[in-house]
């Protein structure tokens, strides 16, 4: 027989406490000068247990950062203090409560105290929530600063893990690598040695360790005072009559440390060293080659001549500038300082013909100054009738303008590149 079926309802699960405000319309205070006690006190119920349904804990610890901000009352070690705090040491009613308070609620209402005295079981006098609320954050600010302390304590007992520089690292990897070198050399100091200069393939050993240029320069720094000592034991230099009692003693000592040595031995040394010396070269030499060029920066136009000081227009002559970002690579640029009456022509060292905007040619800018120009080409005149003179420049073509300065009789003046305020730019080409 089959057993009946429980009657018993399941009890729904709660719902998560989940931060949905966004959705929902926040309660307000609009008007509750005009409520009862009764009101405030049940408004101020249902507020609280809103947004304690409707906001995580989290959430509401934040309303009390924006309150104690809002107060404008806290120094700005407290507001450290009070984040690096335990979040239960706020507490989520002190959150609701910052919340209530931005949003308008009374701090103290006579009313509500009135009410509240009314009610039967209720114990002691009303006062003011805020004072529940600073009581909150003056214990959690001393929580939050006790836990900063210890844990700034941690760290100062903690020993600081010394970070090798990229310096020592080259060193360190450059001094591995010289390990099975030693091993070979030290054939050389044996007796009977039967050692062979040019047995070890030094450009094999490099790219097995992966030498770069850095570390094959401080493999030359390592060997150095070897391959010089065996330079000065074949070849001595002849001591000075002024010489000290220690340089001599010092020729001397040298001499003698290398007795048991013959002079074969030595020179097979030394092309040993200098066989290594020669490999390490290599490597630099090949990485300079192999090296790409750092790329030079292209600056745009408006970025070029953004510094550009000239004169826009002038109501004198009746002339006004063309627009100074056509100057970046163009082959000719035509000027005019109007307090000077000299007019100018910029030609460009390296021209463009074709117009195909190719990197390096043209005239550029750089500051107030135009660059890029030929020296000998790029001349000014004075202009003795300058309103007649310009106005046949304006007039004249791209051929005419070919022979404009040579037709002003006037003294050739080079041109430096600096523009001014004075200066209209008139024609690029």
């Amino acid at each position: 027989m089959a057993l009946p079926k429980s009657t018993k309802k399941k009890k729904p699960r709660a719902a998560p406490r989940v931060q949905r405000g966004a959705k929902l319309t926040e309660p307000n205070w609009d008007g509750w000068e005009e409520w009862t006690g009764e009101q405030i006190h049940k408004h101020r119920r249902a507020t609280n247990s809103w947004y304690y349904e409707h906001f995580k804990p989290e959430d509401l610890y934040a309303n009390v950062y924006v309150w104690m901000e809002k107060e404008d009352k806290y120094t700005k070690d407290q507001m450290k203090w009070i984040k690096a705090a335990p979040k239960h040491a706020i507490s989520v009613t002190a959150g609701i409560v910052a919340r209530m308070d931005t949003m308008g609620a009374p701090r103290f209402s006579q009313k509500e105290a009135d009410h509240w005295e009314s009610l039967a079981g209720t114990m002691g006098q009303l006062s003011s929530h805020i004072d529940f609320l600073e009581r909150r954050i003056e214990i959690a600010i001393q929580a939050g600063k006790e836990s900063k302390e210890e844990k700034e304590e941690e760290l100062k007992e903690k020993p600081q893990k010394r970070v090798i520089s990229i310096q020592e690292r080259i060193e360190l990897q450059a001094i591995a690598a010289c390990e099975k070198i030693d091993t070979w050399l030290e054939v050389w100091s044996e007796k009977d040695n039967k050692f062979d200069p040019k047995g070890f393939d030094f450009a094999k050993h490099f790219v097995q360790m992966k030498i770069t240029q850095a570390h094959a320069r401080k493999i030359m720094g390592l060997y150095e005072p070897e391959l010089k000592e065996i330079k000065e034991v074949l070849n001595p230099p002849k001591l000075k009559k002024d010489a000290t009692e220690k340089e001599k003693d010092f020729a001397a000592q040298l001499q003698e440390a290398y007795e048991f040595t013959t002079k074969k031995e030595l020179k097979n040394m030394l092309t040993a060293l200098e066989r290594l010396y020669g490999a390490c070269q290599v490597v630099i030499d090949s990485s300079k080659a192999t090296r790409k060029p750092r790329k030079r920066k292209v600056y745009s136009a408006d970025k070029l001549v953004s510094k550009l000081k000239f004169k826009t227009t002038d109501d004198k002559y009746q002339l006004a500038s063309v627009n100074p970002e056509d100057i970046i690579k163009c082959n000719e640029l035509w000027v005019f300082n109007c307090k000077t009456r000299k007019i100018g022509k910029y030609v460009a060292d390296i021209q463009d013909p074709l117009g195909q905007q190719r990197e390096g040619s043209g005239l550029s800018v750089k500051g107030t100054t135009i660059t890029g120009f030929n020296e000998k080409e790029s001349i000014q005149k004075t202009l003795r009738k300058p309103e007649e003179q310009l106005k046949d420049f304006k007039n004249s073509g791209k051929v005419k303008l070919r022979s404009f300065l040579d037709d002003i009789k006037a003294v050739d003046i080079k041109l430096n590149g600096r523009i001014n305020n004075d200066i209209i730019l008139l024609k690029v080409q």
